[in-house]
């Protein structure tokens, strides 16, 4: 299935992707062999059991040509959050220089798309660049590897404080259609560094074509990293993303993934607790209809004693539309001490709407609280009726216990402007869907 990639591959590689350090070209051929001989994972893998990429591999998607991009600020302006943010903007897996604005950060840190940093500082990215998304067993990565057309690189020195978030905005259009698009991140906050990122995508036209977005964290010792992702992809548009993160000692990540668009998306949020003391917290919402299909998967490795994990994703389902929560927390012999805690809810508004879950404890070391539970179930009843008896209208009460369920995980954002924004949209998708 991915041999129709390979002559992709090779004019990918004869007009422009081979240009670059001398150890690129290497690395991405390595990644384009791996992905070959692994080909697209299929149902028979355990990670990939609840989710077909049948859609995805019985397509080819062609890498996109550069072309002039027409849209401007006041089309952008539903998905900028905050118009004050600085920001780096992608048409198309293009960066936008007209649209983007990131001059006002503090002059030491360093934000840039990976273009220019591959031709200015090559070592370091060398260092950096594949050193936690391995692609040795995950054909996407290596997928990602091999075609990264360009992408950010965010590093933040030691004890810098970075006050306002950096928004990263992926945006499609019609010329997407077709096509693929693989963006790449990589975070470096160095020792007590603190930084707010978001990332969103998103599908202005309702073309078809393919999103795989890798990203690389490191969180240094004491560092704390905020990072949301939105995902608000064309519906008929397919979408994977992979964040692998490394934590040092007494670091903070906290990660929050927000799904409504998309025919099929798959989210993998991966993070090592490597040093003493570290808190990841992993927190998303999925919001579904019609056909969609939306997967998350989490693997938190505790391998250093006296570190914490909280995850809490939720999920709202209708029409015939499906969800996958899979999420994995391992304990190591050394990581005593451990405190995790993991937590899934799925709310069925359809009968015909499904969720999979699979919360999994993997632990090696006695002197650990770790707990994980799952519920799915529909609306409360009771809870109906007592809206309906105080005047509110059977639609609304059920929109308003829809929203309440889903506020639960929106209210762990920290970015006050996300989050309202994010309130917004999901409360509107729900009034509607209830008045249509």
């Amino acid at each position: 299935m991915t041999t129709p990639y390979t002559e992709q591959f090779e004019a990918f590689s004869a007009n422009g992707g081979g240009e670059g350090p001398s150890w690129l070209p290497a690395l991405r051929k390595k990644a384009f062999e791996r992905f070959h001989a692994l080909g697209f994972p299929t149902t028979r893998d355990e990670d990939w059991h609840f989710t077909s990429v049948t859609p995805i591999a019985e397509k080819t998607f062609k890498s996109l040509k550069p072309a002039a991009t027409t849209l401007t600020l006041s089309d952008l302006e539903p998905h900028l959050v905050d118009a004050e943010w600085n920001r780096l903007v992608f048409v198309n897996g293009r960066l936008e220089p007209a649209l983007s604005q990131y001059g006002s950060l503090p002059a030491d840190v360093q934000l840039a798309p990976l273009s220019e940093l591959l031709r200015e500082e090559p070592a370091w990215v060398e260092t950096h660049l594949g050193s936690l998304a391995g692609f040795d067993k995950a054909a996407f990565t290596a997928m990602n590897t091999a075609f990264m057309q360009d992408g950010v690189v965010l590093r933040v020195p030691t004890g810098e404080v970075v006050d306002v978030p950096i928004h990263i905005l992926h945006v499609t259009d019609e010329k997407a259609q077709g096509g693929a698009i693989h963006p790449r991140l990589l975070i470096v906050a160095e020792a007590l560094a603190q930084v707010m990122l978001v990332e969103s995508f998103v599908g202005l036209d309702s073309a078809s074509y393919l999103v795989n977005a890798v990203a690389e964290v490191v969180v240094g010792n004491g560092a704390r990293v905020d990072h949301y992702k939105v995902q608000r992809e064309s519906r008929d548009a397919y979408h994977v993303g992979t964040t692998q993160v490394v934590q040092g000692r007494d670091s903070i990540y906290h990660s929050f993934s927000y799904a409504a668009g998309g025919s099929l998306s798959r989210t993998n949020v991966y993070t090592k607790l490597a040093g003493t003391g570290g808190e990841a917290r992993l927190n998303g919402l999925y919001v579904l209809d019609g056909a969609q299909h939306a997967d998350h998967q989490t693997f938190v490795e505790h391998i250093a004693e006296s570190c914490a994990s909280r995850e809490l994703y939720c999920g709202v389902l209708d029409g015939q539309s499906h969800g996958v929560f899979n999420g994995k927390v391992f304990v190591d012999p050394q990581a005593q001490k451990t405190d995790g805690k993991q937590t899934n809810k799925a709310l069925l508004l359809s009968p015909q709407a499904r969720v999979d879950t699979k919360p999994q404890l993997e632990i090696f070391a006695d002197d650990v609280k770790c707990t994980h539970g799952a519920t799915v179930g529909r609306i409360d009843e009771m809870a109906l009726f007592y809206l309906k008896s105080r005047g509110i209208g059977a639609e609304s009460a059920r929109a308003l216990l829809t929203y309440a369920f889903a506020a639960e995980a929106l209210e762990t954002i920290e970015i006050d402007a996300l989050r309202l924004d994010l309130e917004r949209q999901v409360f509107e998708r729900f009034t509607h869907s209830q008045l249509v």
